[in-house]
């Protein structure tokens, strides 16, 4: 037997009403607590630093145990705010540009521009996560959300190769940076402009569990790292060292790399359906923990967007009725539904623990020998 997804709300023993959302946009009532939990140790200092910028940390693919289930709706509000940001410090960097003439500027702001608008695909798969199941997306839509980060990924990737291919045609040909203090100056209003809205993408992003909103911050960083090659190159040419420009383009473009790892390396456990084994280990001792549960014989996750769906099969007292063993069920979906965060569903399948000369699997266990 097994249990189904529907919209319901559950009493406790204590008579606490748990509401669980449909994943189209209502909420988890009821304040429960998920920790960290992991026990992971983290480097401090500069050292602590410098990870975090270039490689944020996330359990699993910008995973955070929050305790509410997060709706696509703060993944589109962080969008449309960011966007506003982006686009403000495009126009800033313009004004800017008509003042100084400089035609590198201006190639770093049409840049900056181009790259604000790789949030509307991302805004788009948020818009289609929300739409209902159908019988062909039996699942939904959720999958789209990370066809987005795919997208998001190979324009880090173009960052990259621009940044580099930049740098290396500065050292062969040497260019003079006329009207350095603007230019200076519209470097560093890219710099902070992207990097506050990279820390906002990635804060929403890790706290609804979004692997793409996480790397669209992460393209934002770039973008930022970038804008800040240009204040270092002009503070270089300042100082009496013309060369610094392409030189410190060259260590931005390796910096970016290592940005376009950490997000690369998300989006393709989001497509493989890797989960951070620890929450499989939360999951097991919370099912284990049922009054009921003879045994568990399997449970896989898997992520959809900033979602995660369950399916559990587990053995109980086969002289239970069926009544009996849809509550423990009912229950074992319950449980997992309260500890393991931003779970949307679970689909629990029980089965009669063996009494020494039935299998229960007997009519479908040829489907899955294992050849040799």
């Amino acid at each position: 037997m097994s249990t189904h997804h529907h919209d319901h709300a559950h009493a406790d023993a204590h008579g606490h009403a748990h509401e669980h959302g449909d994943g189209h946009g209502h909420g988890h009532a009821g304040d429960h607590s998920h920790g960290d939990g992991h026990g992971h140790a983290h480097p401090g200092g500069l050292r602590g630093a410098l990870l975090e910028i270039f490689r944020p940390h996330s359990h699993d693919a910008a995973d955070s145990t929050d305790a509410a289930l997060e709706s696509s709706d703060e993944g589109i509000r962080a969008l449309k705010i960011s966007l506003v940001a982006l686009l403000t410090t495009a126009v800033l960097q313009v004004i800017v540009v008509v003042f100084s003439g400089s035609v590198a500027l201006l190639g770093d702001t049409i840049h900056n521009f181009s790259d604000a608008l790789t949030a509307v695909p991302l805004w788009v798969a948020f818009v289609l996560a929300r739409r209902a199941s159908s019988r062909r997306y039996t699942y939904g839509y959720g999958r789209a959300e990370d066809l987005a980060g795919i997208f998001i990924v190979l324009m880090i990737a173009a960052s990259a190769l621009v940044a580099g291919w930049e740098s290396v045609q500065r050292l062969r040909h040497p260019q003079a940076i006329d009207d350095v203090w603007l230019v200076a100056a519209a470097g560093f209003i890219g710099f902070v402009g992207n990097e506050l809205v990279a820390s906002y993408r990635i804060r929403v992003g890790r706290r609804i569990g979004s692997a793409a909103l996480v790397a669209d911050g992460l393209h934002a960083r770039t973008d930022g790292l970038t804008s800040l090659a240009v204040v270092l190159g002009a503070i270089g040419v300042l100082l009496g060292f013309p060369l610094a420009d392409p030189v410190i383009g060259l260590l931005i473009t390796v910096a970016i790399l290592m940005v376009l790892r950490g997000a690369a390396r998300d989006i393709y456990r989001r497509l493989m359906d890797a989960v951070d084994p620890d929450i499989v280990t939360t999951a097991e001792q919370h099912i284990a923990g049922v009054e009921g549960v003879v045994r568990i014989e399997a449970v896989r996750m898997r992520w959809l967007g900033h979602r995660m769906h369950a399916e559990v099969a587990v053995l109980v007292d086969r002289e239970k009725s069926l009544v009996e063993g849809h509550d423990i069920a009912q229950q074992v979906r319950h449980t997992l539904l309260h500890h393991v965060p931003r779970l949307q569903d679970a689909l629990v399948h029980v089965s009669p623990s063996d009494d020494g000369g039935h299998d229960a699997h007997e009519a479908v266990a040829h489907h899955f020998e294992k050849v040799s």
